[in-house]
């Protein structure tokens, strides 16, 4: 019988597939017998497991399943698992719990270059890298291209990680990740990745003049304000806002008698926290719900979705439903800049670049660079540490910017001519 619990821990692979044959590498369902560490060189004593358990992909569902609850940290270790899972049976030909330190030696190698690229990385449609697919589609790669160093990093920390749980737990004798060297972490640079006010305008700008002609075109209109003002008055990320319901918002009456508005959250590692709803958001909240065709306020055990969808039922949108629709509003807005001429071109680049997590990241450097006390911010964007919030303050490198290039300059033009009889006296 397959071993099944939630959210599909299932990693997907025939056991008819011939794993070293594979010219191109599928989810991981299930193992043959010869690789699937049953009989690992580096598996702990049987009476003494605390894990039910038997073989490496078991071991890892096991791991796999203490995240079941948090959809987007589950998805983020299985595909760094899945990844050395596969790895070290189609190029090594062993099962995981027979790796040993050099041969995680060579996976970290391989994570800054995954080769073959035929067998290990998607393709998009053009045929460059980079495409992304859902796991059950046969174009579906475990790499989108090579890893940045900092994600190399975070697939290192998760699986070292996956390998300290499994020594606890008895399936391991040793951890392997665990001597590897670790360089010396550098130190977080500021929040790079946001939107100056002057792009912020451009593309409230956009939003503000879609065309509002017809049912269809009203309905979009209204989806893409209520979108960039939820994300960026409360800060949210994707998976809050895709997970968020109309009840999560909740009424009470201030110190000064008079009403608040705040919003109920529930953030990373499952972390409640509530942010004040403006009467600006409140505004915009009962415009988007009269368009919508729903009473002007919610109630408190409403279940409509923060985002109500445009047909069907009545149930929240998927994370990329979302990031589908902010990425429309930054690609529409950069078209928008690029019809009104060339001088535009490099905003039009950035918002292109931009993503939903750009707005959180200008939601956060708009309050702190406004004067927000930075623990105000820290407590609205769900930070558990002042020094993550500090990095959205801008405003110090700018003013840094600003005296650097005012008062220390190479005055090329300005140098004392030579004299022409040739008595300058050298020194």
């Amino acid at each position: 019988m397959e071993y099944r619990v939630p959210l599909n821990l299932t990693l997907g692979m025939p056991r008819t597939v011939s794993l070293p044959q594979l010219a191109s590498v599928q989810p991981v369902e299930a193992l043959p017998e010869r690789l699937d560490g049953r009989d690992g060189t580096n598996r702990g004593a049987l009476e003494t497991a605390q894990l039910s358990a038997r073989n490496d992909l078991d071991a890892v569902r096991a791991w796999l399943s203490n995240y079941a609850d948090t959809q987007t940290t589950f998805e983020a270790y299985r595909k760094e698992a899945e990844r050395l899972l596969l790895w070290a049976v189609v190029e090594l030909h062993k099962p995981l719990s027979s790796l040993t330190h050099e041969d995680l030696r060579l996976f970290k190698a391989f994570l800054a270059d995954p080769q073959p690229a035929s067998r290990w990385v998607s393709l998009k449609d053009d045929g460059t890298q980079g495409g992304k697919y859902a796991r059950g589609d046969v174009r579906w790669r475990p790499f989108n291209g090579p890893l940045s160093p900092a994600s190399q990093r975070q697939a290192l920390v998760i699986l070292n990680g996956l390998f300290t749980w499994l020594v606890d737990a008895g399936y391991l004798r040793g951890n392997p990740m665990a001597l590897l060297r670790q360089r010396a972490k550098r130190s977080t640079p500021r929040i790079t990745r946001y939107l100056s006010l002057a792009l912020w305008d451009e593309v409230k700008g956009f939003v503000a003049q879609l065309p509002q002609d017809t049912p269809a075109q009203r309905a979009y209109a209204a989806r893409c304000r209520w979108l960039t003002t939820l994300f960026y008055l409360q800060g949210m990320r994707i998976s809050e806002v895709a997970g968020g319901t109309m009840g999560d918002f909740s009424r009470r009456l201030g110190a000064d008698g008079r009403d608040q508005w705040w919003l109920e959250i529930v953030g990373k590692g499952e972390r409640e926290r509530i942010v004040p709803a403006s009467p600006e958001l409140i505004a915009e909240l009962v415009r988007y719900r009269q368009a919508c065709g729903l009473p002007s306020l919610p109630s408190r055990a409403e279940a409509t979705p923060l985002v109500v969808p445009f047909r069907g039922q009545a149930r929240c949108l998927s994370r990329s439903a979302v990031h589908d629709a902010i990425k429309g509003v930054f690609n529409g807005a950069a078209a928008w800049l690029r019809a009104r001429g060339p001088e535009f071109a490099d905003r039009a680049d950035e918002l292109e670049r931009a993503s939903a997590h750009w707005l959180r990241h200008t939601a956060g450097s708009h309050q702190a660079d406004g004067g927000v006390d930075l623990r105000t911010v820290r407590d609205n964007l769900g930070h558990v540490s002042l020094n993550t919030t500090s990095l959205y303050l801008h405003e110090e490198e700018d003013k840094r910017h600003r005296e650097t290039v005012a008062r220390h300059k190479m005055n090329w033009g300005t140098q004392p001519s030579a004299k022409s009889d040739g008595s300058e006296t050298h020194r």
